[in-house]
C-alpha cells in the first residue's frame, strides 16, 4: 500500500486532495474542504491558492527550482551572514481545467425505469419463445434416441439416388476464444453470466422452521414492514436538513445521538445486548455464534446495539486489540441481513408458484432492484481477507468456489513487517497491501461462491479505489452502478487507513449508492419494496464506520451522505490526553490563533506560521533553527511551506530538507542524514510519510514544530520520542527539548485526543491564546 501516482494514487499522488486523476483543484482529502452539513466534505474549498508555487512577481525572474537547501560543511561550521541565496524555480503544478459542455435534456429516473421495464418485457418474450423452440427441438431428439441407430437417410429432391446423411453429431464445437483486455486480467476478473436472482435457490432454502416473523424484529420495523406514520415525516425532515443531536452516555462511551426532527416522540436508544441470545438472529447462525461468543464484552455491549438496530454508527475507538470482535460483529450483522433477506424472497416465490394469480393478488413486496444488499469497503486486500474468513468462522458452509483463486490473490504469509515496528503499523501492512480490488461474494445455503459478478452477488467487498475504477470516471459517457441501487447495509472498517488514500474515491462511491437504477437488470419492479419506487432507498440503508479516531472528514461524510431515518450515533471515548504521558520531559506550548471560517482556515494558519513561527527560525541568523523538525499533517499544505522554505529571502540562510509520502527512501535517508550533521537545519515531514514508512528514530531533533496536528494522536508521542534519542546521543541537555503546536477551533477533536477530553474546552475559548505544559 505505498504510494502510487496516476489514477491509483490521484489518491497517494494526488494525496488527499483532487479528483481520481489529480486534476481536480478543490481541498481536502480527495475533494473539498468547506464546511457543507457539518463537515469537510462539502462547500467551497478551504482557500485561495493553496500549495500554488510561484516564480515571479515578488521573487523577480524564474529560478531554477529546488525543494531542500544543504549548507556547505563551511556553512555549518563558522555560520556565515552572507551565504548566497541559490536561485530556484517553482514547481507549480498544472491542473488540467476541463471545458464544460452543453448536456442535452435527459430522462428522468422514472422514465429510464419504463423504458427499461418495457425493454425488459420484450426480452423476456424473446427469452420464454427461444426457449419453447429448444425445449420441443430436446423432446425430438429424445424420441429418435428411444429408436435403433441407424444410418438415416435424406431423399434428394432433385435426383433419383438416396444420399447418405452423417450421424447426428454436435456441429459448430470450435468456440471463441476470449479477446484479451487492455485491463489488468487481475485476479479480480469475473467469468460468469448475469443470473436470475433466485436462480441459485432451492425449496429447500426457505425460512427455518424456528425463524416464525417477530414483530420486533429490526429487520421487520425497519426494512420489511416499516410503519408509514413513523418514517415519512422522519424522511421529510432529513430531506429538509432537520435533525436533533443529544449527548448521552452509553455503555461509558459518549454517544451523540442524532434523529430527524419531527413532531414525534424522539427515537429511544436501542435496548442493551449483551449476548447473541439477545439478538434476532436466523437459527443457522444464532447456535454457531453463541459455541464461538456466547457473551459479549464492553466494546461489542456498545456497539451491538445499533448495529442490529439498522442505526446509523461510527465508532471511535477501533484498535488492534479489539478489531477481532467489531470484525465479527460486521461479519455476523451482514450474514444475518443477508439471509433473512434471501429467505424471505424465496419463501414468498413459494407462495407465488402455488398461487394461480400468482403475485397479483398476493402484492408481495420483497426486493430491491438489484441483488447485492451488502457493501464492505476496507483499505487491503489482507484487510478483504480477514473479513471473509471471519464469515466463515460463523456460518455453516460445505463448499467454496474458487477458494484457491481468492487465497492466491488476497493472502501473503510472506509478507511480514519488522518486529520494531507498532502494533497497529503491522496489524496493517502485514500480508497483501495492495489497495486496488472488488470482490462479489454469494452465498447459497450450505455454498460460498467467490468472484461472482456483482450482479449476482450477495455482498460486496471493495477498496474505495477498486470499485471507483470499476463504477468509472466522470469522464466517461455511461457509469455502471446499478448494482449499488440496493446496498441496504454498508460497513466501512479500518477508515483511519482510508484517510490515507484518496478520500475523494470513497465519497465518490457514496454519491453513486441508492440512484435509480438505468435498467432492470432482471428485477422484477412488481415485487420491488415501495420505499425503493419512490427514490427512498439511501433514507432505509444502514452506514457502519469503524475508525480509530474522528475527523471532520468523517463526521462529514455521516452528515452529507448518511440519512438514516431510524438515526445516527457518533460513540467515542474520553480521552485522558497524550501530554502528561510523554517518553521524555519537555516544555509544550500550544498557540492558538484565530480562523473564523473553514474556507480561509488554511490561509490564516499560513499566515500566522510566517508571522509567528518563522521569526523564531531566523534570528541570530539562523543558529537557533539547526535540529528543527516540522510536522505538516496535510499534503496540500505541504507544498506551500516547502515553497517559503526554497522561496522567501527570509529563508535564504535556513537550509532544509523534505520528506513526504512520495520522497524516495534514498533521498529521504539523505535528508535524515544531513539533518542529524546540521547540513540541514529544518527538515519537514507530512502525516502521510509517517503513516506509510513510521520513521521509528530521526536523530538530530532539538525541537519540534507542529504547523497542524497530527490525526493519529500516535504520532505525537512517536516524534516526542525523538528528543528522547537526542537527549540519549549527547545532541541535546536533558528537558531542553522544545515542542511548539499551532492549532484553531477546527483542530478540536485532533486537539482533544492530545491534550485530553477534560482541558480542550478551555484552550478553545479562554481569552488566552498561550497554553505550556511541562
Amino acid at each position: 500500500m505505498a504510494p502510487r501516482a496516476g489514477f491509483r494514487g490521484g489518491s497517494r499522488g494526488g494525496p488527499r486532495g483532487g479528483g481520481s486523476r489529480g486534476g481536480a483543484s478543490s481541498r481536502g482529502r480527495g475533494g473539498m474542504r468547506g464546511r457543507g452539513g457539518g463537515g469537510r466534505g462539502d462547500g467551497r474549498g478551504r482557500g485561495r491558492g493553496r500549495g500554488r508555487a510561484t516564480s515571479r512577481g515578488a521573487f523577480g525572474q524564474s529560478r531554477k527550482f529546488e525543494d531542500q537547501r544543504v549548507a556547505s560543511k563551511e556553512d555549518v561550521e563558522e555560520e556565515e551572514e552572507d551565504e548566497e541565496f541559490s536561485e530556484s524555480e517553482s514547481d507549480a503544478m498544472s491542473v488540467d481545467s476541463d471545458s464544460d459542455e452543453e448536456e442535452a435534456p435527459k430522462e428522468t429516473g422514472y422514465e429510464r425505469l419504463m423504458r427499461a421495464i418495457e425493454k425488459e418485457k420484450k426480452e423476456k418474450e424473446r427469452q420464454a419463445k427461444a426457449e419453447r423452440k429448444a425445449k420441443e427441438k430436446r423432446e425430438r431428439q429424445a424420441e429418435e434416441e428411444t429408436e435403433p441407430r441407424a444410418k438415416r437417410r435424406r431423399v434428394a429432391h432433385d435426383a433419383e439416388g438416396e444420399e447418405e446423411e452423417p450421424e447426428s453429431g454436435s456441429e459448430g464445437e470450435g468456440q471463441e476464444e476470449e479477446e484479451d483486455s487492455d485491463e489488468e486480467r487481475a485476479v479480480d476478473a469475473v467469468e460468469e453470466d448475469q443470473e436470475d436472482p433466485d436462480v441459485d435457490f432451492q425449496p429447500d432454502d426457505l425460512l427455518d422452521d424456528e425463524d416464525d416473523l417477530d414483530k420486533e424484529d429490526p429487520f421487520e420495523t425497519h426494512f420489511e414492514n416499516p410503519d408509514e406514520k413513523v418514517f415519512l415525516p422522519r424522511i421529510k425532515a432529513a430531506e429538509a436538513d432537520k435533525f436533533t443531536i443529544d449527548q448521552v452516555l452509553f455503555q461509558s462511551n459518549r454517544a451523540y445521538w442524532k434523529y430527524p426532527e419531527t413532531t414525534q416522540e424522539k427515537p429511544p436508544l436501542p435496548r442493551k445486548i449483551s449476548g447473541p441470545s439477545d439478538i434476532h438472529l436466523k437459527e443457522r447462525l444464532k447456535a454457531k455464534i453463541q459455541s464461538k461468543r456466547p457473551k459479549f464484552d464492553d466494546v461489542e455491549q456498545a456497539v451491538a446495539p445499533f448495529l442490529f438496530n439498522y442505526n446509523n454508527m461510527l465508532y471511535c475507538d477501533r484498535t488492534v486489540g479489539n478489531s477481532d470482535n467489531l470484525r465479527r460483529l460486521a461479519a455476523l450483522h451482514a450474514l444475518n441481513h443477508i439471509y433473512k433477506t434471501r429467505d424471505r424472497i424465496i419463501k414468498n416465490n413459494a407462495k407465488i408458484s402455488k398461487n394461480p394469480n400468482g403475485n397479483e393478488d398476493l402484492d408481495l413486496r420483497d426486493q430491491g432492484f438489484a441483488r447485492p444488499k451488502v457493501l464492505m469497503l476496507l483499505p487491503t486486500r489482507q484487510s478483504c481477507y480477514k473479513m471473509v474468513n471471519m464469515m466463515l468462522s460463523i456460518c455453516d458452509i460445505d463448499a467454496q468456489e474458487n477458494r484457491k483463486r481468492f487465497e492466491e490473490g488476497y493472502n501473503d504469509k510472506f509478507s511480514k513487517a519488522s518486529n520494531e515496528m507498532p502494533e497497529d503499523f503491522r496489524d496493517l501492512f502485514e500480508g497483501n497491501t495492495d489497495d486496488i480490488f472488488r470482490l462479489g461474494v454469494k452465498f447459497t445455503r450450505k455454498t460460498i461462491k467467490y468472484f461472482s459478478k456483482f450482479y449476482n452477488s450477495d455482498i460486496i467487498f471493495a477498496s474505495p479505489l477498486g470499485l471507483r475504477m470499476a463504477i468509472g470516471s466522470k469522464e466517461e459517457k455511461k457509469l455502471d452502478y446499478d448494482y449499488l441501487s440496493s446496498i441496504e447495509v454498508v460497513i466501512v472498517d479500518q477508515a483511519d487507513a482510508l484517510l490515507m488514500q484518496n478520500w475523494d474515491h470513497l465519497e465518490f462511491i457514496f454519491e453513486h449508492l441508492n440512484l435509480q437504477p438505468t435498467d432492470t437488470n432482471g428485477c422484477d419492479v412488481f415485487r420491488a419494496r415501495h420505499w425503493y419506487l419512490d427514490n427512498q432507498a439511501k433514507y432505509f440503508r444502514q452506514t457502519v464506520v469503524f475508525s480509530a479516531f474522528s475527523t471532520l472528514e468523517l463526521t462529514g461524510l455521516m452528515s452529507n451522505h448518511c440519512p438514516n431515518w431510524s438515526g445516527s450515533v457518533r460513540l467515542q471515548k474520553e480521552y485522558p490526553g497524550k501530554i502528561q504521558h510523554l517518553p521524555v520531559k519537555t516544555r509544550q506550548t500550544f498557540s492558538r490563533f484565530e480562523a473564523p471560517e473553514i474556507e480561509t482556515e488554511a490561509d490564516a494558519r499560513f499566515d500566522y506560521f510566517t508571522k509567528a513561527i518563522v521569526p523564531l527560525l531566523t534570528k541570530h541568523n539562523a543558529r537557533d533553527a539547526t535540529g528543527t523538525l516540522i510536522f505538516v499533517p496535510d499534503s496540500l499544505d505541504f507544498p506551500q511551506v516547502r515553497n517559503y522554505f526554497a522561496f522567501n529571502p527570509a529563508m535564504q540562510n535556513v537550509s532544509f530538507g523534505k520528506i513526504s509520502e512520495h520522497t524516495p527512501v534514498p533521498e529521504a535517508s539523505r535528508a535524515r542524514s544531513h539533518f542529524l550533521t546540521g547540513r540541514m537545519k529544518v527538515l519537514l515531514i507530512t502525516e502521510r510519510a509517517m503513516h506509510f514508512f513510521r520513521y521509528q528514530s530521526i536523530r538530530g531533533v532539538k525541537r519540534v514544530i507542529y504547523y497542524g496536528l497530527p490525526d493519529n494522536s500516535l504520532f505525537y508521542s512517536e516524534i516526542a520520542s525523538f528528543l528522547l534519542k537526542s537527549e540519549q546521543s549527547g545532541l541535546l541537555e536533558p528537558e531542553q527539548g522544545v515542542i511548539r503546536v499551532m492549532f484553531n477551533k477546527w483542530d478540536h477533536l485532533k486537539l482533544e485526543r492530545i491534550v485530553g477530553s477534560s482541558r480542550v474546552g478551555k484552550m478553545l475559548h479562554e481569552k488566552g491564546d498561550t497554553f505550556d505544559f511541562v
